[in-house]
């Protein structure tokens, strides 16, 4: 069983932003990174950090095995798993016919959602889970790092 944890945030937005994942295996974590971006939004960061943890994953050979990614952020969530149907339908377009935003991340999480088929779960942010709170620990040092 694999669990990812992810988060991506701003100061300011736009602004500075960064994001963060930790991979667990078993209990046991076995990754955890961080990067960041000078002038992006909350959104990309969010998106960036569960890119950038189902890309080491692959990386790692564990394809095979069930994942679960946990997020704070409802918009890569219910992006994901509810509203891409209708974007892609749509020709990347939104309900109010608006070009959807950040159309580069979603599409290749699109690929990578094939590759893996995670499930996908919502967790509140600032609410208690320990591996989110790493997370929001681990982005805000991203964010610092680019003032250093």
């Amino acid at each position: 069983m694999i669990n990812i944890y992810t988060d991506g945030g701003c100061s300011g937005n736009p602004g500075p932003g960064g994001w963060a994942y930790i991979i667990e295996v078993d209990g046991r974590i076995i990754s955890e990174k961080w990067g960041a971006e000078h002038n992006t939004t909350n959104n990309r960061m969010e998106l960036s950090a569960v890119i950038a943890a189902l890309e080491a994953l692959s990386a790692l050979n564990l394809c095979e095995q069930q994942v679960t990614i946990y997020t704070d952020s409802q918009y890569v969530q219910k992006g994901i798993s509810e509203w891409i149907y209708l974007w892609k339908k749509n020709n990347w377009r939104t309900s109010n016919k608006e070009p959807v935003k950040n159309k580069d991340l979603w599409q290749h999480l699109e690929l990578l959602d094939e590759e893996f088929s995670p499930s996908w779960h919502w967790v509140r942010g600032h609410a208690g889970n320990a591996m989110n709170e790493r997370c929001d620990r681990m982005t805000r040092c991203a964010i610092e790092s680019l003032w250093a």
